[in-house]
């Protein structure tokens, strides 16, 4: 599910029961102006029957969630006890487990054709594992410790700023974008520049610089009101935000349209504007230094920038449908672009005389999102529902491979434990390590957790309280507290 170039409009849900009239008949839509040759006293009674059909199918759907969400935590109970792992208690769930060893064998053996399958290499010699534990508000395992609100539609990306004071930058449909506080999680900067849905939103390594890319066929360049590596004062020139009238929201999406905007800064032009490109720009990354960036587009093509200049260095062409994202390495000049055509590319920009492309086919439909690791690998996740990793010395086939029961969206790796966080369709948000072991998921309750797609994750420092944060399309932004046990 991508952004479009305008807000993304959700569609209701048209209920095939007959309405009720005003004699208490019901009535029904008519597909022509033809009289129907049906008794009135018969067609009333279909509809009846069309009604009582619809709430008994509605029921079953409803169990069939609940039974879903039951074999789903007793699986994960399962898959511990087969690795010999202490139980986990997952934020007040429970489930009773048989205490005949020989029924959790055939169950485990069952549970293994429902679960997710993992390929993990052979590994020699010990390896130290995390481990994440979920011990409820009281322990140091996955909990929500921030929430984010004011976005006014469905936010696309989540990412964080790099310096002494680290900031939360937010990307979102109803196109602006955000720069909050991860202490108190207040808005601190609106940035209003953009005339469609901005969907990607990055900061620069070492200057007070947001780029931004957008809907309305351009990318920015917008030097924050704001001191990234200080705390930001009162403005005497902030301006409250009119919040959204909320008619086309459902109960759980009102509660985080209000936010305290009382301190916000609202910037409305870039310092510079990147054109180029035909179509929406789904994502945008600074290249390794600063001085240069990438661009990708549903025009099929990824820019390569001066940021000095805004000049096209390089066009990068190759892909055969929309890209869908963008990354660049950490500290080389190098970038991964993904695509719908079910491949991502690698671009290596090191020699400046000439720029090389490897090409990654191991998907079977779109690739999401790909992202480099601190170990010079890289991962890559799929609406085919899987997630490899690649080593970029042996490129044609990946070292590990997970497979879920949802799409992925835009994935994040964190940058000391390579602790993979996965976001779903679903709502789940799913927590690997490198070879492809499952080390949990983060809570996905009414209280806790996303109520809507997730659209994607980002990691800052690991030792914060709060060092992984979530978007969806939900206008929901998470900070979470993930805590890292060696075994």
């Amino acid at each position: 599910m991508m952004p479009t170039e305008n807000n993304f409009k959700k569609s209701s849900k048209h209920r095939m029961s007959g309405r009720r009239g005003r004699e208490g008949e019901y009535s029904h839509p008519r597909m022509s102006d033809t009289e129907s040759i049906l008794p009135d006293a018969m067609r009333s009674k279909l509809w009846k029957l069309f009604a009582q059909i619809e709430a008994e199918l509605e029921g079953v759907y409803a169990e069939n969630l609940t039974l879903q969400e039951k074999v789903m935590t007793l699986t994960e109970r399962l898959e511990i006890l087969q690795s010999g792992k202490t139980s986990i208690s997952d934020t007040g769930a429970s489930v009773d487990l048989p205490d005949s060893s020989s029924k959790v064998s055939v169950k485990s053996k069952a549970s293994n054709q429902l679960t997710q399958l993992i390929l993990k290499p052979k590994q020699k010699g010990s390896v130290t594992k995390k481990v994440i534990s979920f011990k409820g508000a009281g322990g140091s395992g996955c909990q929500v410790v921030s929430h984010f609100r004011g976005h006014k539609d469905g936010v696309w990306e989540v990412s964080v700023s790099k310096g002494e004071v680290s900031y939360l930058g937010t990307a979102s449909a109803d196109r602006t974008a955000r720069i909050w506080c991860l202490d108190t999680g207040l808005c601190l900067l609106q940035y209003q520049g953009h005339k469609g849905s901005v969907n990607s939103i990055r900061f620069h390594a070492k200057e007070p610089l947001v780029l931004t890319g957008s809907g309305d066929h351009t990318a920015h360049i917008w030097k924050s009101a704001i001191s990234l590596n200080a705390p930001v004062p009162p403005s005497e020139n902030t301006q409250k935000s009119c919040p959204s009238s909320g008619d086309d929201l459902d109960g759980s999406d009102k509660e985080d349209i209000d936010g305290d905007t009382e301190n916000t800064v609202f910037v409305k032009s870039a310092q510079c504007h990147l054109e180029g490109h035909t179509s929406v720009i789904i994502s945008a990354d600074w290249m390794a230094g600063g001085e240069q960036l990438i661009t990708a587009s549903w025009d099929r093509t990824a820019n390569l920038y001066d940021v000095e200049t805004t000049a096209i260095v390089h066009t990068l062409t190759g892909h055969d449908h929309e890209l869908t994202h963008c990354c660049t390495h950490p500290s080389q000049k190098m970038a991964v672009t993904s695509s719908t055509d079910t491949t991502f590319r690698l671009w290596d920009f090191r020699d400046p005389s000439i720029h090389s492309v490897n090409v990654f086919q191991g998907h079977s439909d779109s690739v999401t999102s790909a992202a480099f690791t601190s170990n010079d690998k890289v991962v890559s996740g799929s609406d085919d529902r899987t997630v490899k990793v690649w080593d970029l010395k042996n490129m044609r086939t990946p070292i590990a491979m997970i497979r879920t029961d949802s799409p992925v969206n835009r994935l994040a790796v964190s940058p000391t434990n390579n602790v993979i966080a996965i976001p779903h369709d679903n709502r789940q948000i799913r927590l690997y390590d490198m070879n492809g072991v499952r080390l949990g998921r983060l809570p996905k309750s009414n209280r806790q957790g996303h109520h809507r797609m997730v659209c994607g994750t980002a990691w800052a420092d690991e030792g914060a309280q709060c060092n992984l944060f979530t978007c969806g399309f939900d206008r929901q932004v998470l900070g979470w507290h993930v805590g890292f046990q060696p075994s």
